[in-house]
């Protein structure tokens, strides 16, 4: 996969890509938006932490295709607060690949459970 950051933009913010060329004959994986709500349905109260749950619940469904984290070529992630978006980008950074992907993050007023602070989405793409 290629990262695609043009020299006629700015370049991106934080470690993302403002692009991912994807190859042909590539698979490719949509994950729905995943919580951090653990398997057992405990909610952990800092947003680091759950956001690290979404990617771990996000590994397991790429692993279900045979991929890693690190196939991922586009992440979409919501938090409930600006104040949030430092926890997220810290786990997002811990856990996609080099080069990073592209990526988005938008603040957003809620989800479906008060106690959920982050949602995260990916696409990945592999052999």
């Amino acid at each position: 996969m290629k990262p695609l950051n043009p020299a006629a933009i700015a370049p991106p913010f934080a470690r993302y890509s403002h692009g991912m060329e994807v190859p042909a004959g590539r698979r490719l994986v949509f994950c729905s938006g995943q919580l951090g709500i653990a398997a057992d349905g405990s909610v952990p109260e800092d947003v680091r932490a759950q956001a690290d749950l979404c990617f771990a619940n996000i590994a397991a469904i790429l692993a279900e295709a045979g991929m890693t984290l690190a196939d991922t070529v586009r992440v979409n992630a919501y938090v409930t607060d600006r104040a949030y978006m430092k926890g997220y980008m810290e786990s997002r950074d811990a856990h996609v690949g080099t080069p990073p992907p592209a990526s988005t993050l938008m603040i957003v007023s809620g989800f479906t459970r008060p106690e959920f602070k982050v949602e995260i989405e990916v696409v990945a793409a592999a052999h």
